[in-house]
């Protein structure tokens, strides 16, 4: 019996929002297949960069993904570059010989071993296109949920719009994303897999974490997300009891990363003013530092001598909301600044990372939702709504369930697992190389073949750094020879309640 995979996505799903009464269909996956109760997100923990850990296999030291949004000092002038426009990344791929992400994809992995992908996402075009980026060049399948301009083979896209109906418009924001998620799900039961049969599909929702962003983690909006996201993977689900499992159908569910709510507004660009930078959000010829928009703190200086750096790091390391701060490693611990934690650390340096990354200052207050976890933040939208990317432990926190025939079924595995080890476990199952470029691990647990007594032990690392007062703590799992984090924050205690 052949062999294929379909990893059905919730953006920005908690694993602590799954429930009999709100995710019921999920809770009956669970029941079927093996649930990796430590499964972690990477960092930054923002979607694109986090789908580019799931289709390479590799954290973003590795891919090149840095954030949503960086600097490209590669080219002069160095350019802002935001990962949601897709034309822009499929214009870098091409000038840059192929080389948009710096690690083998699963779509160019399948496609060497005469394999097939199909992608089928209700996310932004950027986000989609991070899930296949060479779809167009390669001829594999690529269905946004509502942006006709992402679809490839167009004929391929063309007569499976025929049978689902026109694509939905883009939502409001505030407003649920239920259309788009319907629509995917009638396209690959109707017609991608009865007509294509993709050896790997990835069915990425959009919900809950538009939702999350725009309404609250625990809102009635969200929660009425997750509760259709949940109903149209049940569709999937009972396709799969009465004919995928018996066609060799290996089912994924995960999730991303998770949420944490919003408490405080501050300005990042106040605090390196008072410090002397002329600040912006891209590069210009008067500008000393960029700071790069969004829940993960990126800054790139124009003159990264040391002497900046120490100033820059010491106006974060100044002010109540800063959390970890990472720099280029000095060694294999400590960055270039003295109480900076290196980037290596947190798997995130490459040639592209910002000068200094650094989260916002989290703690484990409960929001009005009864949801553990809450952050400072910069934008412009109001407290009390989801954000991600940084280090807190309910951001790292990802959804991941496994059932078909190779896993294990009622089960439950609490070894680290992360999202870079999807991949290398489908590719492993499909009996096709994984590329060099891995950092993940196939998930061995998780097999019908493998015994308790094969099992390792995990080991657990913390490292802090101290300037000045100013204390961080992160703490790492290893196992398998993977890495995995398992959080960070502001202050010396392993404890995020402390703030």
């Amino acid at each position: 019996m052949k062999t294929s995979c379909l990893l059905v996505g919730f953006d920005g799903l908690r694993p602590d929002l799954v429930g009999p009464e709100l995710t019921p269909n999920l809770c009956r996956l669970k029941a079927e297949g093996l649930t990796f109760a430590n499964h972690v997100s990477v960092y930054p923990s923002e979607t694109r960069v986090v789908f580019a850990s799931l289709v390479t296999g590799a954290t973003a030291d590795r891919h090149g993904i840095i954030g949503n949004r960086y600097v490209d000092r590669s080219i002069q002038p160095p350019r802002y570059v935001d990962t949601a426009d897709a034309a822009l990344l499929e214009q870098i791929d091409l000038t840059s010989g192929g080389r948009l992400m710096t690690a083998t994809s699963l779509g160019e992995a399948l496609k060497t071993a005469g394999r097939s992908l199909a992608v089928l996402a209700s996310n932004s075009r950027g986000a989609t296109r991070c899930l296949n980026h060479k779809a167009r060049s390669l001829g594999q399948i690529c269905l946004s949920g509502h942006f006709d301009d992402m679809a490839t083979p167009k004929d391929v896209v063309a007569d499976i719009l025929k049978s689902v109906g026109p694509l939905p418009p883009a939502v409001e924001p505030g407003t649920p994303d239920l259309e788009a998620q319907t629509l995917l799900t009638t396209a690959f039961l109707d017609h991608v897999w009865p007509r294509h049969r993709p050896d790997v599909t990835l069915l990425w929702y959009s919900e809950p974490d538009l939702s999350s962003h725009f309404s609250g983690i625990g809102a009635p909006e969200t929660r009425r997300a997750v509760a259709h996201t949940d109903a149209e993977f049940g569709r999937i689900l009972d396709w799969w009891l009465v004919e995928g499992r018996g066609s060799g159908v290996q089912l994924f569910a995960a999730s991303d990363h998770g949420h944490i709510t919003a408490h405080k507004r501050v300005s990042v660009a106040d605090a390196m003013r008072s410090a002397g930078f002329k600040t912006s959000s891209a590069p210009g010829s008067d500008i000393d530092a960029v700071i790069v928009p969004g829940h993960v703190g990126a800054i790139y200086l124009t003159s990264p001598t040391e002497g900046n750096l120490a100033k820059a790091a010491a106006a974060l390391m100044d002010t109540e909301w800063c959390g970890p701060i990472f720099t280029r490693g000095r060694n294999d611990v400590d960055g270039v600044v003295p109480g900076t934690l290196a980037q290596g650390l947190v798997m995130a340096e490459h040639g592209r990372s910002p000068d200094l990354y650094f989260c916002f200052r989290s703690d484990d207050r409960v929001d009005h939702y009864g949801l553990t976890g809450g952050t400072y933040f910069d934008n412009d939208r109001r407290s009390g709504l989801g954000l991600h990317g940084g280090l807190h432990p309910k951001e790292l926190a990802s959804l991941a369930v496994a059932a078909g025939s190779h896993f294990k079924g009622g089960a439950k595995s609490d070894l680290p697992s992360g999202v870079p080890d999807i991949a290398p476990t489908m590719l492993h199952l499909l009996g096709t190389p994984s590329p060099t470029t891995i950092t993940g691990r196939v998930l061995t647990e998780a097999l019908e073949t493998t015994h308790d007594s094969q099992i390792a032990q995990t080991k657990v690392e913390q490292f802090q750094a101290e300037s000045a007062g100013f204390v961080q703590t992160l703490e790492r799992t290893r196992y398998g020879g993977a890495t995995y984090l398992r959080g960070a924050w502001r202050g010396a205690d392993s404890s995020a309640s402390q703030d």
